[in-house]
């Protein structure tokens, strides 16, 4: 005969559901009092940039309803050239930065021309403006007439230049994260008879982007809005396609109008950042915020 598992379950006390509501009631509190506060800024602040003298004329010349509408189609066109241009960017990123942080992370006096080359790139383009190495890129290499170059597209150069200088950020993230694997696990893989390589692909590397996932989202999101810094090589693209508009209607709204798109483009990964920086606090620290 075979018995009933028992519910082992406790009910909570008393106590405990006075603190729960409590808490419940605070977090109503601190809701209401957010809702009403951000609405009356809100308030204030629009009542407020509406009596100024210059506001009619501000709204005409950057918030023109029928400038954006036909300002649309071109800006929207340089938008998908801007995205084109940072999905290959992105990925000559992710192989660059890999190659430059495993080789600043090579052990022995033999790797010692590579690690100080490696370090010498990274300490030139973190150093230098972007759009000076677009510059640079974009017209320079062209000059050279290297046969098969000098024809290239403006959004080729922009794209380059775009992995040199994101390539020297995020292979220094990419190094800090697999400096902070601890080298018990390396020393683990190894006793298993792993090599470097194996140790670095299938030990170190994975631990070392849990680390640093937020940080290369943040870097993501900064060349999301770097992209449209290739405009000054020529490239028509959203920010070219407004300067285009607003050179021909004499206002500014176009300009708005990419702004507001490159903004659109970059909210979700800033949203999804936030989200997993969240998420990897509470797993790591149970649930409280020192």
């Amino acid at each position: 005969m075979t018995r009933e598992p028992r519910d082992t379950a406790r009910p909570p006390s008393e106590l405990e559901l006075g603190r729960r509501a409590f808490r419940r009631r605070q977090t109503a509190r601190s809701v209401a009092i957010a809702v009403v506060s951000t609405i009356a800024f809100a308030v204030v602040a629009w009542f407020t940039i509406l009596s100024t003298p210059g506001w009619e004329r501000v709204q005409e010349s950057f918030f023109s309803i029928d400038a954006a509408v036909k300002a649309w189609p071109r800006v929207i066109d340089g938008l998908w050239l801007n995205i084109r241009v940072l999905f290959f960017a992105v990925i000559g990123v992710a192989i660059v930065s890999l190659l430059l942080a495993t080789v600043r992370t090579l052990r022995g006096p033999v790797f010692f021309p590579l690690r100080a080359l490696a370090a010498g790139y990274t300490d030139l383009f973190r150093g230098m403006p972007l759009i000076i190495v677009l510059y640079l890129v974009g017209f320079g290499i062209p000059g050279l007439r290297l046969e098969g170059l000098g024809r290239m597209p403006a959004e080729f150069w922009g794209t380059i230049a775009l992995i040199l200088t994101y390539s020297a950020y995020v292979s220094e993230v990419l190094r800090a994260g697999i400096e902070s694997v601890h080298p018990s696990q390396r020393l683990a893989a190894r006793s298993l008879g792993l090599g470097y390589a194996k140790t670095l692909r299938l030990v170190v590397l994975p631990q070392a982007a849990r680390k640093v996932t937020p940080a290369l989202m943040n870097d993501f999101v900064a060349m999301q809005k770097d992209v449209g810094l290739i405009s000054v090589l020529g490239a028509v693209d959203a920010v070219r396609a407004a300067q285009i508009e607003t050179a021909a209607a004499f206002n500014f709204t176009p300009y708005v109008l990419a702004g507001l798109l490159f903004v659109l483009l970059a909210l979700p990964m800033i949203r999804l950042t936030d989200w997993y920086t969240a998420r990897m606090r509470v797993r790591e620290q149970m649930g409280s915020i020192v």
